[in-house]
C-alpha cells in the first residue's frame, strides 16, 4: 500500500510539474504589456488587437531566405488594393537591397526581424541591440524609415529581449493567425488556416518565400474581401499607448479612449 500511495503522489508531482512547463510555454503566445502572474511581471508582446466592430487586420510576410517570390507578394497587395508588413532579417537586408527599397516603394510597412534570425532570448542585452540596430540602420539607409516594429524569430523572447526593443523604440510584436505555409501547406490548406483563426484585429503570418504563397495569398485577400475586412499595417492597428493586455493576448483601449 506505501509503495501504491507513493507511485501515484510521484506520478502526481510529475503531471503539476508538466502542467506547470505548459502554462509557461503558453505565456508565449499572449501579448505588450506587463503581465502580472503570482506577483511577478512578465513582459509581452503584442499578438493581436480588439478592434470591436471594425474589420481590420494584419498581414505580415517573415523574410529570412530567398526573395524570388515577393515581387509576386507586392504585385497581388496591389491587385486587392491591399497592403502588408515586412519583417526583415540583416543578411536577407544585406543580399537584397533593391527589393527592400521596392518593398517600401509599395507603401508596405518593413518591421526588424534581427540581423541573425538567432534564438534572442539567450543573448545578452548587448547582444540584443547589435541585433536590432543592425537592421533599423540598413533599413533608414535604405529606405530613410527606421522600423517601428520587431519580430523575435521562432517567436522566442523573455523579458530582455521585450524591454530592449521598447528602449529602441520598437515594439515587439507576434501573431494570432499562424497560416503555417512554411510548412508545405497547398494554397486550400493556407486560406482554410486563416479562415479558421481569423478576428477583428488579427495579425496574420506569412512567409515571403513560402512555396505556395503566391497561389494562397489571392485566395486570402479575395476572401477577406468578401468577408468585408481591411488590410492594414501595423501602424494602423497595433495600439501604441493607453492600452492593456488580457490574458488572450490582446490589446484593448484602456476605458475612455
Amino acid at each position: 500500500m506505501f509503495v501504491t500511495v507513493k507511485a501515484k503522489s510521484i506520478a502526481a508531482a510529475v503531471l503539476a510539474f508538466v502542467l506547470a512547463i505548459a502554462c509557461c510555454v503558453g505565456l508565449n503566445f499572449e501579448a505588450v504589456a506587463d503581465v502580472y502572474n503570482g506577483g511577478s511581471a512578465r513582459k509581452l508582446p503584442v499578438y493581436g488587437v480588439d478592434c470591436g466592430e471594425e474589420k481590420k487586420v494584419a498581414l505580415t510576410f517573415d523574410a529570412a531566405w530567398g526573395a524570388d517570390k515577393t515581387q509576386g507578394i507586392l504585385d497581388t497587395l496591389a491587385e486587392y488594393d491591399a497592403t502588408g508588413t515586412f519583417f526583415l532579417v540583416g543578411f536577407w537586408v544585406d543580399e537584397y537591397p533593391d527589393m527592400v527599397k521596392k518593398i517600401d516603394a509599395a507603401g508596405c510597412e518593413i518591421g526588424n526581424h534581427s540581423k541573425n534570425h538567432l534564438q534572442m532570448s539567450k543573448l545578452s542585452e548587448e547582444e540584443i541591440k547589435t541585433e536590432l540596430n543592425y537592421v533599423s540602420g540598413k533599413v533608414e539607409e535604405l529606405t530613410g524609415k527606421r522600423p517601428a516594429y520587431f519580430r523575435p524569430p521562432y517567436g522566442d523572447y523573455n523579458n530582455r529581449l521585450v524591454e530592449v526593443t521598447e528602449s529602441l523604440g520598437m515594439q515587439a510584436v507576434q501573431w494570432s493567425v499562424d497560416s503555417l505555409d512554411w510548412k508545405g501547406l497547398n494554397a486550400q490548406e493556407i486560406l482554410s488556416r486563416v479562415q479558421k483563426g481569423l478576428k477583428n484585429g488579427s495579425i496574420i503570418l506569412f512567409h515571403n518565400n513560402s512555396e505556395a504563397i503566391e497561389q494562397a495569398l489571392p485566395l486570402v485577400l479575395a476572401y477577406l474581401k468578401n468577408q468585408g475586412y481591411t488590410t492594414v499595417g501595423l501602424s494602423e492597428l497595433v495600439l501604441k499607448d493607453n492600452y492593456y493586455i488580457d490574458n488572450n493576448g490582446v490589446q484593448h483601449a484602456e476605458p475612455g479612449r
